[in-house]
């Protein structure tokens, strides 16, 4: 009997090697290479059956593409406007952060309009999603279940059925029995993605596709994964924290700046469309807390901002946050300690947000820096106060964009302070609401800090 020929497939970036080794040499992962027969079927290349001739650009036609609704106002507006068919898109998350339970309220919604949906599972039961739907309330007549991992069969069932929406739950469990690889391998997941882009395209059926990630957060699988989707969604929260925002990473028929806020209930995932007042009715005018007017996507949230200063006689001391990166506090803990002279340095820094929303953006180092202060120095802020700006490493405050839409929606929320860098001031001066607010500006952090804290 012949022997096999096999190669080494790094199951994080798909590079190859004939032999094994501890760590790939493309990306540098360790125990990721996993042993593939070299001389597996390959599927056919073609998108499509059509045969399309060289136009000139002018000639193409623009009509609008036919789009439908998905039922959830935040995925539509994510997506660019609904869902077109012959699309194809990868949600990606944490395991039990809610993409499951989205794209089966979706099926449901898409279900009740007389579209047929079929819902293919490779993880569960059909008795389990039968279950989940109950609890959802997402029965509907239009909405078929198969539990099938097997892609041949998949295909039949598509082609039999002629669905106008396919959600395959989820792609590392679907396998090729041509390819001797296990489900989940960088061939496995390759080859099914590319089947289903062919067969989504050649059909006209909208696909969801849902992904697993890795324990440092990326989407598992081949980068060739993302690269075959029209659109990449990716969920981000923790899974005891309350709200979840689904961002657009690639999206191929809409903007990639828009996102979507998510509030997980006992009936699943419900849409947020004005989160900041969700965020803001618990928040307590305290020491160490401040509301920031940050922007996910085009929308301003106001979110509040914690920060506890406490000494500590250990060495060295603790800097903790899941909302904000480390590296962020770190930098401006030390311009704290250089420009304003705070002897920070030598105690415990913990900061968080309200419900969990992580923020990382420019605009919030001048609300944490004001807060670590606050906390330290154990001093309130003004009332009805909002913060934002970007603080350089001179202990300057610098101008951030989208000023217009952070003090709007600041005023709409009836704060009545609004400290903000000084040349960002002359593009919101003239607002027509901003003669009902005190509009401060700062050039500078120890300037900021006067202003956000006035003595009694």
């Amino acid at each position: 009997m012949a022997k096999k020929n096999v190669k080494y497939v790094c199951q994080e970036c798909g590079a190859t090697t004939v032999k094994w080794i501890g760590k790939c040499p493309a990306c540098g992962k360790w125990n990721t290479l996993v042993e593939e027969t070299a001389d597996e079927p390959k599927s056919p290349h073609a998108l499509t059956t059509a045969f399309e001739v060289p136009r000139r650009i002018a000639e193409v036609d623009m009509t609008e593409l036919p789009r439908f609704m998905t039922g959830s106002g935040e995925l539509d507006r994510v997506l660019g406007g609904g869902l077109i068919p012959g699309s194809i898109i990868l949600i990606a998350g944490d395991p039990g952060v809610g993409k499951s339970s989205l794209t089966l309220a979706v099926c449901a919604n898409v279900a009740r309009d007389g579209r047929k949906v079929l819902y293919v599972t490779g993880e569960e039961s059909s008795r389990q999603i039968r279950m989940r739907a109950e609890r959802l309330n997402a029965l509907a007549d239009e909405l078929y279940i198969c539990a099938e991992n097997n892609f041949e069969r998949i295909t039949q069932h598509v082609e039999k059925l002629q669905p106008e929406l396919l959600i395959v739950d989820s792609i590392q469990t679907i396998y090729k029995s041509e390819i001797e690889s296990a489900p989940g391998s960088v061939s496995q997941v390759r080859e099914c993605s590319a089947g289903l882009m062919r067969l989504s395209k050649s059909l006209g059926v909208t696909t969801f596709i849902i992904g697993h990630v890795t324990k440092d957060g990326s989407l598992a699988g081949p980068r060739v994964l993302e690269h075959i989707v029209d659109t990449v969604l990716f969920f981000e929260g923790e899974r005891n924290a309350d709200f979840r925002v689904l961002r657009a990473i690639k999206n191929r028929f809409g903007a990639t700046s828009e996102v979507g806020l998510f509030e997980m209930r006992d009936t699943g995932l419900e849409d947020v469309p004005d989160a900041s007042k969700l965020f803001l009715p618990e928040r307590a005018e305290d020491i160490g807390s401040v509301i920031v007017p940050t922007v996910e996507g085009t929308r301003p949230l106001l979110v509040e901002v914690q920060a506890l200063v406490a000494p500590t006689p250990f060495m060295p001391p603790r800097r903790t946050s899941d909302a904000v990166d480390i590296k962020r506090i770190q930098l401006i803990l030390a311009v704290l300690e250089k420009r304003v002279h705070l002897s920070i340095g030598a105690c415990d820094v913990y900061v968080k947000t309200a419900g969990g929303i992580k923020i990382d953006e420019p605009a919030t180092d001048l609300p944490i820096a004001v807060a670590l202060a606050s906390s330290f120095a154990n001093r309130k802020l003004l009332p009805q106060c909002v913060i934002f700006g970007e603080v350089g490493l001179s202990g300057e405050v610098r101008a951030v964009s989208k000023a217009r839409q952070r003090v709007d929606e600041s005023i709409r929320m009836g704060f009545t302070n609004i400290i903000l860098p000084k040349k960002n001031f002359a593009e919101v001066s003239n607002l027509p609401a901003a003669s009902s607010a005190n509009l401060l500006p700062v050039d500078n952090l120890r300037g900021a800090l006067k202003t956000a804290m006035p003595r009694e």
